[in-house]
């Protein structure tokens, strides 16, 4: 989820640039501030946009709701601002839900403010798909922190849990090894597989064996013709990845948050087919064949080297098709 920061809010300049400050430590890459703050922009490599008297630069409408008026004005910007923030001293979900409704598919991000950290995740879920972002307004500094590590964190994917068939050797291939520009832990790593219907949870090199060093920014992914989930539910090649490139990490426990390629290394390795069933469909993936390699499950991680029939394994099933990455309602059937 987006996240904006107003820094615009406290009369005093200190304080507005300390919230400036903290917003571009915690990774925060849209700042609103007050025209005399402009300034401010040569503090990091970030969008600033500026607040004068209710109008935002940037093609970016603002409304203050407080009466189905305002919210039938606020509608009339629908695909022609870029964005709006949308703003009431007292919000209830149903003006919400109207808003969201709405400006679907209109091209205009819809970006709720919220005081606290119970409003904005109340807004992340509103008719399901939530609102575009959330945009603080509060001069807490570690309430934005706060804000900022849950716009990071992205959310939750539904995990699975599914049956391996079997596992066989297939010769050499190449292999996608992806380092991140994180640390990863045990029971953390990249949604991967042959197809985008199954994405199996392949965890980061996290953990020491009596062989080499633990790796945490690494995930030895699979072959380059492998699927990986990307933000926005969306899915790559993991031989389209080169550096500064956004991806997901995603732990047992379905959570995710968000990190970027530091590097990917395509090397010929031996392979191995991991074959797993699920619901009325076999599903696979293609993995180097080697011990630190390890796949995800309810019971633990496990070497693909030591998988047998029957194991239990973690992965992300979806319906349906994909076109450029992203999902589609079409029947694909893939061998």
């Amino acid at each position: 989820m987006k996240l904006w920061v107003r820094a615009d809010i406290p009369d005093s300049a200190e304080k507005r640039k300390e919230i400036v400050t903290v917003a571009l430590e915690s990774g925060v890459d849209t700042i609103i501030v007050r025209p005399e703050d402009e300034g401010f922009s040569s503090m990091g490599d970030y969008t600033l946009l500026i607040n004068d008297g209710g109008k935002i630069s940037g093609n970016v409408a603002f409304a203050d709701i407080q009466n189905p008026k305002d919210q039938e004005k606020a509608l009339e910007v629908a695909g022609k601002a870029d964005a709006i923030i949308l703003r009431t001293s007292d919000w209830t979900v149903i003006p919400l839900e109207n808003m969201i409704a709405g400006f679907r598919n209109t091209g205009t991000e819809v970006m709720a403010c919220a005081s606290d950290i119970e409003q904005a995740e109340l807004f992340a879920d509103v008719l399901q798909k939530g609102v575009d972002g959330i945009v603080t307004e509060t001069e807490d500094c570690d309430i934005i922190r706060r804000f900022a590590q849950m716009s990071a964190s992205g959310g939750n994917v539904s995990l699975s849990v599914i049956e391996v068939l079997d596992t066989k050797k297939i010769g050499m291939g190449d292999r996608v090894c992806v380092d991140t520009i994180t640390d990863m832990t045990p029971g953390e790593g990249i949604l991967t597989g042959s197809s985008a219907l199954c994405l199996f949870l392949i965890q980061s090199e996290s953990e020491e064996n009596g062989y080499v060093a633990a790796r945490p920014f690494r995930v030895n992914a699979g072959a380059v013709h492998a699927y990986l989930m990307v933000p926005g539910d969306r899915t790559r090649y993991l031989s389209e990845l080169r550096a500064g490139d956004p991806l997901i990490l995603t732990n047992t426990d379905g959570r995710v948050r968000s990190s970027s390629v530091g590097r990917c290394k395509i090397e010929q390795r031996p392979m191995m087919l991991l074959e797993a069933y699920g619901g009325d469909h076999v599903y696979s993936v293609v993995l180097q064949n080697a011990e630190t390699v390890k796949v995800c499950g309810p019971d633990g991680s496990k070497s693909v080297t030591a998988l047998k029939k029957g194991d239990r394994v973690y992965a992300k099933l979806s319906t349906g098709g994909r076109h450029f990455g992203m999902e589609i309602e079409e029947t694909v059937k893939e061998i």
